[in-house]
């Protein structure tokens, strides 16, 4: 873990994802990595997914809850039209 300055606001960095050992029955796990595929996720990212829609559905997402970081590359840059003399 990391340990905050003095003066430094949370917000300066971003949160630390948790870590957790999940164990799940290997056709679950089959299925679930099907699942992903077909929606461009990983397997991490399609539970992430899950358990947070499941969470916003009941109720229970907490409104403090930072957004599923966005992967890849970022998108390009409109580009400024050229200048005309």
């Amino acid at each position: 873990m990391t340990e905050q300055t003095p003066g430094e606001s949370p917000r300066a960095r971003p949160r630390q994802r948790k870590q957790m050992l999940l164990r799940l029955d290997p056709a679950v796990h089959d299925a679930l990595a099907r699942w992903a595929s077909d929606e461009l996720r990983s397997a991490n990212a399609q539970i992430e997914f899950l358990l947070r829609r499941a969470l916003a559905e009941s109720g229970r997402l907490p409104g403090g809850a930072a957004p599923i970081p966005r992967r890849g590359r970022p998108p390009k840059a409109a580009e400024d039209p050229p200048a005309e003399e």
